[in-house]
C-alpha cells in the first residue's frame, strides 16, 4: 500500500472512533427509600412489611428511569448507593450491563450515603429521598436516624439528608441537580440548593400517609426530569459549605450524649446536643457515621 492510501486510513480510523477519546460522563445516583413512589410506613419499609418487596422494585426502578434518562443526555458511567436500611435494598441483577455500574452497599461507610463521590463525576441525583427531622409535614420524616436523633446542623443551619449529601458532593466540586422524594423534600432541597430539577412523586398528608402518583407515572416524570437535569448541569453549582464546619448533632436520649462529651473534641453544649467542629465534609460524615452505628458489642 502507497503512504498516502497508509495516511488515508490511519486518517479515517481516527475519524471512525471520536467517543473513545472523550471523557465518560459519570453521574452518581444516592438512593433512599422513604421517598419512593408508594411508600407511607413501615409496611414498605421494613423487611418484615408486607409490601416491602415491592417497595424494592419500585426503588429499583426509580433509580433505572433516572438512570436511562441520564444516558440520554449523555451519561456513560454510573455509581449508584444502596442507601436505604442496611444499605441492600436495590435489585442489583436488574440494572444495565451496557454501561459501566458500580453499587455501593451495606454499611458503615466513611461517606455514608455519598460513598464512592470524587471529583471525576458530573453530576449527583437524589432519588426516593424524604424530609428532614425538622419538616411537620414530610412523610417518614427524619434526618440521619429516626431512632435516635432530633436535629443535625452544619455551621447553625438544620439539615436534611439531601443537605448533608449535596455538602459532601460539594467537597470534590460535584453539584446536585436533581432530587426525587415527597413534595416537602423537593420544596426544601430546592429552597437550600437553588433550581435543581425535582419530581414529587407523592404529596405528602402526615408522617404516615401520603396521596401517591403510580410507579409507572413516576419512572415516566422521573425520566423526563434526569434528562432535563443532565443538559442542565452547567446551570447547577455545588453546595459549598463554609469550614471549618460546626457539626451539631441532637439525641433523643441523654446517654449518648454524656458519653460522647467524653471524646476530646467533642462538647456537651445541652442535655441533649454535642458539638464537633470538622475541618472538611469527610470529618463531618465520618463522625455521623460513628454516634449512628458505634454499639461496644459489635461484631466480629
Amino acid at each position: 500500500m502507497k503512504r498516502g492510501g497508509l495516511f488515508a486510513l490511519a486518517l479515517c480510523s481516527l475519524v471512525a472512533r471520536p467517543a473513545s477519546g472523550q471523557r465518560p460522563l459519570k453521574v452518581y445516583i444516592s438512593a433512599d427509600m422513604e421517598g419512593i413512589t408508594g411508600v407511607a410506613s413501615a409496611d414498605q419499609l421494613s423487611p418484615s412489611g408486607f409490601e416491602y418487596q415491592q417497595a424494592r422494585e419500585w426503588m429499583t426502578n426509580e433509580v433505572l428511569a433516572a438512570m436511562q434518562g441520564a444516558r440520554e443526555a449523555g451519561a456513560t458511567e454510573f455509581v449508584i448507593s444502596d442507601s436505604h436500611g442496611n444499605g441492600e435494598s436495590l435489585l442489583i441483577d436488574k440494572f444495565p450491563t451496557d454501561v459501566p455500574v458500580r453499587i455501593v452497599r451495606s454499611f458503615p461507610r466513611p461517606l455514608g450515603m455519598m460513598e464512592g463521590i470524587d471529583s471525576s463525576f458530573a453530576a449527583v441525583i437524589f432519588v426516593g429521598y424524604h424530609a428532614s427531622t425538622s419538616s411537620m409535614t414530610g412523610v417518614r420524616a427524619h434526618t440521619q436516624s429516626s431512632a435516635l436523633l432530633t436535629r443535625i446542623a452544619l455551621n447553625g443551619a438544620s439539615m436534611s439528608e439531601a443537605g448533608i449529601n449535596a455538602a459532601i458532593a460539594a467537597q470534590y466540586g460535584v453539584p446536585v441537580v436533581m432530587i426525587t422524594g415527597d413534595d416537602a423534600i423537593v420544596e426544601e432541597t430546592k429552597r437550600r440548593l437553588g433550581p435543581i430539577e425535582g419530581v414529587a412523586v407523592k404529596q405528602a398528608i402526615g408522617f404516615h400517609s401520603a396521596a401517591t402518583l403510580t410507579p409507572a407515572a413516576a419512572q415516566t416524570l422521573i425520566r423526563q426530569q434526569a434528562k432535563a437535569a443532565l443538559e442542565r448541569r452547567g446551570q447547577m453549582k455545588p453546595y459549598v459549605v463554609a469550614r471549618p464546619i460546626t457539626l451539631e448533632v441532637s439525641f433523643k436520649n441523654y446517654r449518648p450524649v454524656e458519653l460522647l462529651g467524653y471524646l476530646p473534641g467533642v462538647e456537651r453544649i445541652e442535655s441533649h446536643t454535642v458539638r464537633f467542629v470538622a475541618r472538611d465534609m469527610r470529618e463531618v460524615s465520618k463522625f455521623l457515621e460513628f454516634v449512628t452505628s458505634y454499639e461496644p458489642t459489635l461484631t466480629p
